[in-house]
């Protein structure tokens, strides 16, 4: 059995993979970049597993029906990060909601699909507009999202709304088994400089940032974990439902506090800016904006995450562990 996982070289990806080679799988992994991928080549392989990289871009229908051609499990973690992106439109919203439109028809046309993981996010979950406190489930979706209130919002939420209505169409054996998985911001452990960016840039503040930490308040999820949901949700969980998955909140000064005390030997930020500085720093920084702040400084939400561990069969992992690994991976 092939199991197709796409964005492999991204965070999610490379940990989805590395997990399935460990258990006797054998995986198609694409990637844009096969330079980018190098790193993969390194991970254990366990007997009966074996690794196939190959080249495919969301964008381009060939590549993207040359993957898929005879897996009948997709893994589909493509996805691109808000991050630094200088054309939401083209950098964000295109590749995750054309991407997932391409991927689908290509599926469609193999006609061989039986279980489908999609990653998504909380993004697809949290409205842009909210109040502070809010908690948010499964049951709702991010539906105001536009490209310039919040792309990344729109390009979840568009994406899985793709894959939700293609197989929603389908009857009897055409019909692939689909879940969606919905992380909130993940740390972990890396395996690529690469994963440095996006979600882990909160954590990497506290390794290489400056000594001072915003009113932030951060929802987030071990990667390891992630990935073994994104797994056990293969053959685990109900038919068509959406999984959200959240372990632990802090808020960054919180989380600098902590690893005063889980890693002493070093003074972690804990200074908290204050708000009228954390807008004119947003104002150069290449990595922040004042909308993004104005959204978030200050405000604290919660998920509410149901029995995602008991239906996909897994555990939290202890959030200091996640913690902990997390700094010494980005700190090596």
């Amino acid at each position: 059995m092939v199991v197709l996982v796409t964005g492999a070289a991204g965070f999610i990806g490379s940990h989805v993979v590395a997990q399935l080679l460990q258990s006797g799988t054998q995986v198609r992994a694409t990637v844009r970049n096969l330079a980018n991928a190098t790193f993969l080549n390194s991970l254990p392989v366990s007997e009966g597993s074996s690794l196939q990289i190959v080249t495919m871009d969301l964008l381009d229908f060939a590549t993207v029906r040359s993957a898929v051609s005879d897996c009948k499990d997709v893994i589909h973690c493509a996805a691109s990060l808000y991050v630094g992106a200088k054309n939401p439109q083209r950098d964000v919203v295109d590749p995750s909601i054309e991407g997932t439109a391409n991927l689908v028809k290509a599926l469609q046309q193999a006609g061989v699909v039986e279980r489908i993981v999609h990653t998504s996010s909380v993004a697809a979950i949290r409205r842009t507009s909210h109040e502070n406190g809010t908690i948010f489930s499964v049951d709702d979706w991010c539906d105001d999202a536009t490209v310039k209130s919040n792309p990344y919002g729109l390009a979840k939420a568009g994406a899985e709304k793709v894959m939700r209505q293609w197989v929603g169409g389908l009857e009897g054996e055409n019909k692939p088994r689909l879940i969606t998985i919905h992380p909130s911001v993940v740390f972990g452990p890396i395996f690529s400089p690469r994963h440095k960016e996006g979600s882990m840039s909160y954590l990497k503040h506290f390794t290489s940032g400056p000594p001072f930490v915003l009113k932030l308040n951060i929802n987030f999820v071990d990667v390891r974990d992630v990935a073994t949901a994104h797994i056990n949700a293969l053959t685990n969980g109900i038919d068509g439902a959406r999984y959200l998955l959240h372990n632990h909140s802090m808020w960054m000064q919180e989380i600098g506090t902590e690893l005063r005390e889980l890693k002493p030997k070093r003074k972690w930020a804990t200074r908290k800016l204050p708000s009228i500085f954390a807008y004119i720093l947003a104002i150069v920084h290449p990595k922040l904006s004042v909308k993004q702040l104005r959204g978030n400084i200050g405000v604290k939400i919660g998920y509410d995450v149901g029995n995602v561990a008991e239906e996909l069969g897994f555990v939290f992992t202890d959030y200091q562990k996640t913690l902990v690994d997390s700094i010494d991976s980005i700190s090596q």
